[in-house]
């Protein structure tokens, strides 16, 4: 009966040791990867809370979220605001690469001068694009006249924060970033921080760009959350894995070496012929003998020969008749040997 030690002695071999490696490597990933995706719940439910609030909040004046010069905070993302002023058609931009309906197009972003001498930059809405990466879309001018616009807040665009590459050399009017600090520069007066998503203007223009679609608050996280439990459960999936697969070589191991071997090919009791026994094609042992055997003569009736017929298709020779011929001598003295009317001798006492 072999030892516990003896069973699990396969453990220590180099092909278990590199499973083990692989569950101690793969148990920490999947607690740090379960860790980060709950992380990402909690950041993602308390913005899409936050978000939600903001668009639902009443309208405030943009001043009070934002300064000349000053940054949109994360917690006034996406509030609604209201200002008041005059467009600047002549500082108009066009923002591109930007997604709408599924189609690349323009924002068309116009600086409205307050009352005070400030400027805000409002995104007006989208413009799909024109019939070549050259060609100008059609953008529909702004409204002349004071109007009073009501729009989403939004901090200024980054690098880091849009996810977008900034770079020189585009054509004239167009920018990839609303950077308000960047796009300030080239003004003759100072901006408020961040932008404003036009929701509607009064007076309303007669004709205006598509409108930029509310954000998608989505399930707020939800998905991280799940991803996060999926990510534990398969901790308990490959513990149970790496004990499934011991246990199941340790069993193999202790029936191999607990259960007497099975007869191999050539053995008796394996259906095959083995060494001195026969063949499914062999003759049997109480087959006839061969014709070279001679077969006992049973004892004929008295006084006939107990001699076999040896007759034979062959004619017999003449010394073979005269043998036969001859009257067999008697073994004994006072017997002599008469022949018989058939020919056959026949011994008869004196």
């Amino acid at each position: 009966m072999p030892t516990l030690d003896d069973v699990y002695r396969f453990l220590l071999t180099p092909r278990w040791l590199a499973l083990h490696v692989v569950v101690l490597l793969v148990i920490p990933a999947f607690v740090l990867l379960g860790q980060w995706q709950f992380g990402r719940f909690e950041e993602r439910s308390t913005s899409s809370h936050q978000i939600t609030g903001n668009l639902a909040a009443a309208p405030v004046a943009a001043e009070e979220l934002t300064s000349p010069g000053g940054t949109v905070s994360t917690q006034d993302k996406y509030r609604t605001v209201l200002t008041k002023g005059t467009y600047d058609a002549g500082a108009q931009l066009l923002v591109r690469r930007r997604v709408q309906d599924k189609a690349v197009g323009f924002y068309v972003l116009t600086p409205l001068v307050t009352a005070d001498g400030t400027g805000v930059l409002v995104n007006r809405g989208w413009v799909r694009a024109g019939s070549t990466a050259d060609a100008l879309p059609e953008v529909p001018a702004p409204s002349s006249g004071e109007v009073t616009v009501t729009g989403r807040l939004r901090p200024t665009e980054t690098e880091e924060t849009s996810g977008i590459r900034d770079r020189a050399g585009l054509p004239a009017g167009q920018v990839l970033l609303i950077n308000t600090e960047a796009i300030g520069r080239g003004l003759p007066y100072r901006l408020l921080g961040g932008y404003v998503d036009l929701i509607e203007q009064s007076p309303a223009a007669a004709v205006a760009p598509a409108p930029v679609p509310a954000p998608d608050v989505g399930e707020g996280g939800g998905l991280n959350l799940a991803y996060g439990v999926q990510w534990w459960l398969f901790i308990g999936v490959a513990i149970g894995g790496w004990v499934l697969l011991i246990r199941r070589e340790a069993a193999d191991l202790k029936a191999a070496a607990t259960t007497p071997g099975e007869p191999g090919p050539g053995e008796p009791g394996d259906g095959e012929p083995g060494d001195g026994e026969p063949g499914p094609d062999a003759p049997s042992r109480s087959a006839a003998p061969s014709v070279s055997s001679v077969s006992p003569v049973s004892p004929g009736p008295p006084g006939r020969s107990s001699a076999p017929d040896d007759s034979s298709d062959e004619p017999s020779s003449p010394d073979d008749s005269a043998e036969s011929a001859e009257p067999a001598a008697s073994s004994r003295p006072g017997e002599s040997a008469v022949s018989s009317p058939s020919g056959e001798s026949a011994d008869l006492r004196a």
